[in-house]
């Protein structure tokens, strides 16, 4: 383990751990139904990364439970995304770890993600010398997981936008640590390829393993819309990335599109490798906001664990 994650899990776990010892202490994330900020060193880029930690009502320290990681969008903050999901409230109800760390880039008022060769808001594409944001995630999920806090086999990601495109990027990057994805008005499936724009480069995404995808968006969007266009790495449509999921997923068959309210409907692809199905739901008259149904999104990711070696 690296040693910029030691000093991560002291102050972020308010104990110690015995690293490679028989013995594990209990988890201590701190009280039940309580969010936490935590300042975490690393090495990797910036220093004194902030992360909210949110631990649900009724959870044991003697058992781990599932972590989902929350990521912002572009130009935001951890507190910021975790107070406008809500979802909180919804591992109270469910049961499950949410941790909304600050991306790795400081950017104007808050912080952007490192999605390599994409550039950020600021118009520059990460570079060397940038904090690696997968290394950070997967890190975290050791140290907490080593701690006992957290079921390895159950670790799932959504974000918004920015965030959304971070939580697409871990999926092509990261499928042996994470069971499913959910991009919330950001779903990619690589950048788009030079010679055609309108399709993803299969270069640009290549992941271990099926990934069970579930991605959000709204119809009236004009920062990513899902018919594509706007800014360059948005080139291709929604439907272009599902259908790119599909593929790396082995899907047999599309799903039929189903209206599960009055605004929302639900499309994609089904008969997946290991269960990874792929599912688009759009909310009609949506725009570039947190359109996703929590509940919906937990029970697509507790349908799925990654498999262990």
């Amino acid at each position: 383990m690296k040693a910029w994650i030691a000093a991560l899990v002291v102050p972020l776990l308010t104990g110690v751990l015995a690293f490679g010892s028989a013995a594990r202490a209990d988890c201590a994330l701190g009280p039940a139904g309580a969010t936490q900020t935590r300042t975490m060193g690393q090495t990797l880029g910036q220093t004194g990364r902030t992360v909210q930690i949110h631990t649900p009502r009724g959870f044991d320290p003697q058992r781990p439970a599932p972590l989902v990681f929350l990521l912002h969008g572009s130009g935001g903050t951890g507190a910021e995304i975790l107070a406008s999901s809500r979802l909180a409230e919804t591992a109270d109800r469910h049961g499950f770890i949410v941790i909304a760390p600050d991306g790795g880039i400081p950017v104007e008022r808050g912080f952007v993600w490192n999605v390599p060769g994409v550039p950020t808001i600021a118009g520059k594409i990460p570079g060397p010398n940038d904090a690696d944001d997968v290394a950070f995630m997967t890190e975290t999920i050791d140290a907490l997981a080593d701690q006992g806090c957290v079921d390895r086999s159950r670790v799932y990601a959504t974000g918004l936008s920015g965030g959304g495109r971070m939580t697409s990027w871990l999926g092509c990057a990261a499928a042996d640590r994470f069971a499913a994805i959910a991009p919330v008005v950001g779903l990619r499936a690589g950048r788009p390829d030079r010679r055609d724009p309108q399709r993803p480069d299969p270069a640009t995404c290549r992941p271990s393993r099926p990934m069970p995808v579930m991605a959000f968006a709204g119809d009236a969007d004009t920062t990513n819309p899902i018919q594509g266009g706007g800014a360059p790495y948005w080139s291709y449509t929604m439907h272009a990335a599902e259908q790119r999921w599909a593929q790396l997923n082995g899907c047999a068959a599309p799903r039929p599109t189903v209206w599960v309210t009055a605004q929302v409907y639900e499309e994609g692809y089904a008969a997946c490798r290991d269960g990874a199905d792929v599912v688009g739901r759009i909310t009609a008259g949506g725009g570039h906001s947190w359109v996703a149904d929590n509940d919906a999104m937990w029970a697509f990711f507790a349908a799925r664990t990654r498999p262990q070696n």
